[in-house]
């Protein structure tokens, strides 16, 4: 049997509120989820101001990463360079601005930031992952 590192609660709230003094810094109105290395949601934060759309679409991102141990951004451009096939894949949400959250080498979530331009909503994504210590 193998074992692997898992994500707490209090590394879901230590992501978030990283994730959401970036976002603050910066005045992003964003959405921020977090979800486990199943895809299922920990946590999730919509800042004043963000499109109700931005939640949904916080969570797909955040799912995308988690799932398939990539940033979501990958898939983004594999679509863009023509590999159209991974429009129609199962939850994936081909936008950038997932990002994996890792730990001693496993996937143990991801979290998905939604709501500005997608260089802006990774970095604000990377500030949440940079959390996980």
């Amino acid at each position: 049997m193998q074992s692997k590192p898992v994500i707490s609660i209090e590394d879901v709230s230590r992501i978030l509120t990283a994730a959401r003094a970036e976002a603050d810094k910066q005045k992003w109105p964003v959405a921020i989820s977090v979800v486990d290395d199943g895809g299922h949601l920990l946590g999730m934060l919509r800042l004043d101001g963000c499109a109700a759309i931005g939640a949904e679409i916080s969570i797909g991102k955040a799912r995308t990463a988690a799932l398939g141990r990539r940033e979501s951004k990958a898939y983004e451009e594999m679509i863009n360079g023509g590999r159209m096939a991974f429009s129609t894949a199962p939850l994936i949400t081909a936008l950038e601005g997932g990002v994996p959250l890792i730990a001693e080498g496993h996937v143990v979530g991801a979290i998905g930031v939604s709501g500005m331009k997608p260089a802006e909503d990774t970095q604000v994504a990377k500030a949440g992952v940079a959390a996980l210590v």
